[in-house]
């Protein structure tokens, strides 16, 4: 695994400025396009951990991870996000930071909602999409997944939880947990599907998911596969964040995929 060096950056995009960081391995594979990584969505790139610079170093590829408008580090969020979010970031944030850090083309991997805004990334630059990988996405509104955050919202009221999104997103806290809870229990949203989205997928597709994930079942990976050709990958007694539970099983199974995948 080889030495990896990281940089701050400041995107301007639409509505205020995004913070994004750079993994790049001292002994780069110029081969390989740079991985860019999509968070949760309660994430943001510190939550993300030391599993960029890992990935990095594994698949000897350029890592960018990014907060999205709201998050983290970046600029707040001027209002509400719309029912279409996750297929809107695919045309406004994201492009912003592959326009500023000059990227051609890439490869995404995203995680939970993060794994759904990258098949929408995917699918609308399907000439630039070298590889998409998926890791605990959710690609509709399943009851699981509803449950899951029903219960995290009882779990979010009670005194002092608040306090550990703080850390991370600052006094844009309680919006973005807002973002989450509110825009996926809306009744409008209970008919959002990426199907549409799935089908437009035309580069190699790899969906990670965990056999005991509390927040979508394996229907998704199966939706997946099913749609846009995808190698399916379930780990056993994983959860919801394979990449923090089994991280070594996880950069084992991209970095093998991604090295076949060229």
């Amino acid at each position: 695994m080889s030495s990896v060096v990281s940089q701050d950056i400041l995107v301007p995009a639409e509505g205020g400025r995004l913070f994004a960081r750079r993994w790049v391995p001292a002994a780069s594979d110029a081969a390989g396009v740079p991985i860019v990584l999509l968070h949760d969505s309660l994430g943001c790139v510190e939550l993300w951990r030391d599993f960029p610079q890992q990935l990095a170093g594994a698949t000897g590829r350029t890592v960018i991870a990014y907060d999205r408008l709201g998050f983290g580090r970046s600029d707040p969020h001027g209002g509400r996000l719309g029912l279409d979010f996750v297929d809107r970031e695919a045309h406004e944030g994201f492009r912003s930071v592959l326009a500023a850090l000059d990227v051609e083309r890439f490869a995404a991997f995203g995680h939970s909602v993060g794994g759904g805004m990258a098949i929408a990334c995917a699918a609308a630059s399907v000439d630039s999409c070298q590889a998409l990988i998926t890791e605990s996405a959710q690609v509709f509104a399943e009851d699981r997944t509803l449950e899951g955050i029903a219960q995290a919202r009882v779990s979010f009221a009670q005194p002092g939880q608040l306090d550990r999104l703080k850390k991370y997103h600052g006094e844009k806290a309680a919006w973005v947990l807002s973002a989450w809870i509110d825009t996926w229990l809306s009744p409008g949203f209970a008919d959002w599907t990426l199907d549409a989205q799935l089908r437009k997928v035309k580069c190699p597709a790899l969906a990670l998911h965990g056999d005991s994930d509390e927040y979508g079942s394996t229907v998704h990976p199966d939706r997946i596969e099913q749609l846009a050709g995808a190698q399916r990958v379930i780990f056993t007694n994983c959860g919801h964040v394979p990449h923090r539970e089994q991280p070594e099983r996880v950069l084992d199974t991209v970095s093998g995929w991604l090295a076949g995948a060229r």
